[in-house]
């Protein structure tokens, strides 16, 4: 029995040192969030050279006080030269919109530069493991807001409010997915307009839609909040974005 016992340990010993040398060490941090930046920059200032097709549920309060409940919206979205998107409406509830005209939004958001590095100066970033994502490695990255954060853009004052999970790809240095929690009240319009409680939670995909250009394709944000003060807001919102074009 002692023979059979030895014999076994040493297989199982046998196996966890394959296992060990097998597995890569994970990647040195600052390199490696260094590249994840620099593509998210590039990204960024990308997509205003692209057009796509966005499918998103109707941003509007009906009396029950329910956010973004009232079908959903194709629109097709065409950049121009001067930075401004064109916006036309192709489907409604999946009914065909005819002679539909496009609307002009100007767009802005600030350069990629400086949305990227402000998100980074909002967020602790560190590594937490390895797992396979869709057939790919992926580096699991674990961010929460810094105490002393003193965001300047938008995006910067809402990823403060969040905690959560980033996944990206280890080869390309690309982000592929976002899970995050709110940590904290959001306020809209200073509060006037809407407040999203802390709890609610927003998912974030992100592919290869053309070259080497990665783009968001889904987002959902579900939570709770407050609308016009008093009414009682319940969010379940998501949008696509597909069929990417370069225009530009």
């Amino acid at each position: 029995m002692s023979i059979v016992r030895t014999v076994v340990i040493v297989m199982l010993a046998g196996t966890t040192l394959l296992r060990a040398q097998s597995t890569p060490p994970l990647p040195d941090p600052q390199p490696f969030f260094d590249a994840v930046r620099r593509n998210l920059t590039r990204s960024q200032d990308d997509q205003k050279l692209f057009g796509y097709k966005e499918r998103r549920t109707n941003v509007n309060l009906n009396p029950f006080g329910r956010l973004g409940t009232n079908g959903t919206r194709l629109i097709e979205v065409t950049p121009t030269r001067d930075g401004a998107q064109l916006r036309r409406v192709l489907e409604r509830d999946g009914v065909p919109v005819p002679d539909s005209q496009p609307n002009r939004r100007e767009n802005r958001m600030p350069q990629g530069r400086t949305v990227v590095e402000d998100v980074a100066r909002v967020l602790e970033i560190e590594i937490s493991h390895r797992e396979m994502l869709e057939g790919r490695p992926a580096i699991v990255v674990r961010f929460q807001a810094r105490p002393d954060a003193k965001p300047r853009t938008r995006e910067g004052r809402i990823a403060r409010a969040f905690t959560g999970l980033i996944w990206v790809d280890e080869s390309a240095h690309e982000v592929r997915r976002i899970e995050a929690t709110a940590i904290d009240d959001i306020t809209f319009g200073y509060g006037m307009l809407a407040r999203v409680n802390e709890g609610s939670v927003v998912q974030v995909e992100r592919r290869l839609v053309e070259g080497d250009a990665w783009l968001p394709t889904s987002m959902r944000f579900k939570g709770e909040g407050r609308a016009l003060l008093f009414r009682k807001l319940v969010i379940d919102f998501a949008v696509e974005w597909f069929d990417y074009r370069r225009v530009l």
